[in-house]
């Protein structure tokens, strides 16, 4: 699946079921890998929001993908931590 570099109302209206799945898959992968970047960078001092527009843009762009999964009862389905392969 192709990401567009904003993510819409639009964009994810178009996409079924099965690609808004794959779409906050990806999209949560990627504010994952930002997250864990800018956690290392700042230690204790960390805060979200206060990080670099890079990690906020994709926090917001999985933020978006999430809520339309749960306002369509779509459920995401994920390993517990314990069984989840650390990237």
């Amino acid at each position: 699946m192709i990401l567009p570099d904003k993510v819409n109302r639009r964009w994810i209206a178009s996409l079924d079921a099965a690609q808004l799945i794959e779409a906050e898959s990806l999209l949560r992968a990627e504010f994952e890998e930002q997250e864990r970047a800018e956690k290392r960078r700042a230690g204790s001092r960390y805060t979200m929001l206060r990080g670099p527009e890079s990690l906020v843009r994709a926090w917001l762009r999985w933020l978006l993908v999430n809520n339309e999964t749960s306002t369509r009862g779509v459920l995401i389905h994920r390993l517990p931590p314990e069984r989840a392969v650390q990237r």
